[in-house]
């Protein structure tokens, strides 16, 4: 029943990429705004997860130096959060279909100069980012605008019918996939290669794997996962974030991070929350661009 029940969801997803696809790209973002919205009223938990994140993150947020002001409340927040996730879950379909180009052709890039000297040290690099913008738009865009391919960790799909239409999209642009689990040794492999890693490091991680950091005014598990193979590495670790401004993308590259020497638990804390405030400040930048729909604070001694 299992097997049924995932074939007909891949079907219906493909079907869903296959109408969207065909529409002209004026109607996408009416189209992902709609479907936001509809989800926004439908996902309750998910909803009431996000408007929850927000309003205790808001306080610290409005008092950011970052803080973009256009928002008041955490419900107009939410709202607008679910818009640009429609927005993206429609660019994303037509991605499927070979329709990116122009969604990659029309991004503006900040920064390009941080990394191309990251990879000038021919060592490899891993770009550190989080769930912000369209993550997967962001991803394919390497190879246009950066130049590279990039090695993108990612979690396997429970739907393996599901999982194997995602990753054709992603590696129809060029790119490769690791999968979280057991990633250590690919990810090295890569790195030994002087490849490029994208690591997504904004959730909630286990003790085991964490650094115990303070993240939007409250205590929160991080992955120190990037720290401990750029000290066993020594790769530059780059953060690379992207947002949507009008009808377009935005892909910003910061100045390498640079480690502060301390391979201790200390000095992988220090280093961990210091990666953190690069996505702290994007987030209080841009409240509608993250994916605040998950539960970033558990297992921290915080109320989720």
């Amino acid at each position: 029943m299992k097997k049924i029940i995932w074939i007909l969801q891949a079907a219906l997803f493909y079907i869903c990429t296959l109408f969207i696809a065909a529409l002209p790209r004026f109607l996408t973002v009416r189209i992902g705004r709609n479907i936001g919205t509809f989800l926004f009223n439908i996902l309750h938990s998910r909803r009431e997860i996000a408007i929850d994140n927000i309003r205790q993150a808001l306080p610290f947020m409005k008092r950011h130096p970052a803080w973009a002001g256009t928002y008041e409340t955490a419900e107009e927040i939410a709202l607008a959060t679910f818009i640009h996730l429609g927005i993206s879950i429609v660019e994303v379909f037509r991605l499927y279909h070979g329709k990116g180009a122009e969604l990659i052709s029309s991004m503006t890039v900040h920064g390009l100069e941080f990394f191309q000297r990251a990879v000038a040290k021919d060592t490899g690099v891993i770009c550190v980012s989080g769930h912000c913008g369209n993550w997967e738009l962001i991803s394919l865009s390497f190879k246009q605008h950066l130049g590279v391919n990039v090695w993108a960790i990612a979690r396997m799909q429970n739907n393996p019918y599901l999982n194997t239409i995602v990753e054709k999209m992603r590696m129809g642009y060029g790119n490769q996939v690791i999968y979280s689990k057991s990633a250590l040794r690919p990810i090295l492999g890569v790195l030994k290669n002087k490849g490029v890693i994208g690591m997504l490091a904004d959730q909630a991680v286990f003790e085991d794997n964490g650094a115990h950091i303070e993240f939007l005014g409250r205590k929160a598990w991080a992955n120190k996962a990037p720290v401990i193979i750029a000290h066993k590495t020594g790769v530059p670790l780059v953060p690379v974030f992207g947002y949507r401004e009008n009808d377009r993308h935005v892909l910003t590259v910061h100045p390498e991070y640079v480690l502060c020497g301390d391979r201790s638990e200390a000095g992988i804390l220090q280093d961990t929350q210091a990666l953190s405030r690069y996505l702290e400040e994007y987030i209080c930048a841009h409240p509608a661009d993250w994916y605040w729909v998950h539960r970033r604070w558990k297992r921290a001694g915080e109320p989720v």
